[in-house]
């Protein structure tokens, strides 16, 4: 399977976007197909339960169970099929989300999310696959301090629900990453981005150079 599996992580306001896309034309100048995607959503399905997740009130369990719902269904009809294909995935967000949002940030069992991690992205996928948990050969995590975060929030967009929460909420939402890193840390790059969008770039590039997988 020549596939390429890459998310990219970080609090909201981290900045994740434009290097995404950027990052995307750099693949496609080396000939590569490209598949554009993000969490929750990625799918009809999944785009209409991201619609609830960002704007309905909640409890974390039930919150939990339709971003994982949302994920089987993109991992099954977009995720898979792209990788088989031997397409670029580019997945702005995956499953450390899932850990740092509802896990730290909302105080949801760990335990039950892995439990769920397991069923969804290692039970019945296609066989042509590496056996064992589906999970990106990459991830990018753009790191940012949550006041910053904060402070580039308050003069955003209308906030959804996430973006709302205050600055103590990022602050476990961002310990809930680094313990993602600290379990995983060769699918991990840390990139700062608390730093201009050019030197931000700069990393990113180097990081993906630096794994060979750029050129």
């Amino acid at each position: 399977m020549n596939g390429l599996f890459i998310s990219f992580e970080g609090i909201d306001g981290a900045g994740k976007s434009t290097h995404i896309d950027r990052l995307a034309q750099c693949f496609r100048s080396m000939g590569r197909q490209v598949t554009l995607t993000r969490e929750p959503g990625g799918t009809p399905l999944a785009e209409r339960l991201r619609q609830m997740v960002l704007n309905d009130p909640m409890d974390a369990m039930t919150e939990a169970l339709l971003v994982f719902a949302a994920r089987r269904d993109h991992v099954q009809n977009v995720i898979v099929p792209a990788l088989l294909a031997g397409q670029v995935v580019l997945c702005d967000r995956f499953t450390d989300a899932t850990f740092a949002y509802q896990g730290q940030g909302r105080g949801f069992d760990l335990a039950m999310l892995n439990t769920l991690e397991q069923w969804v992205q290692g039970t019945g996928l296609d066989a042509a696959l590496p056996q064992g948990l589906l999970q990106p050969a990459l991830t990018v995590w753009f790191d940012l301090p949550a006041q910053v975060a904060a402070q580039r929030l308050a003069t955003a967009r209308v906030p959804d629900k996430f973006e709302a929460q205050p600055q103590a909420f990022f602050e476990q939402v961002s310990q809930g990453y680094a313990m993602r890193c600290a379990a995983a840390p060769l699918r991990f790059e840390r990139i700062n981005a608390n730093q201009p969008p050019e030197s931000v770039w700069t990393d990113v590039e180097a990081a993906l150079r630096g794994r060979g997988l750029l050129r």
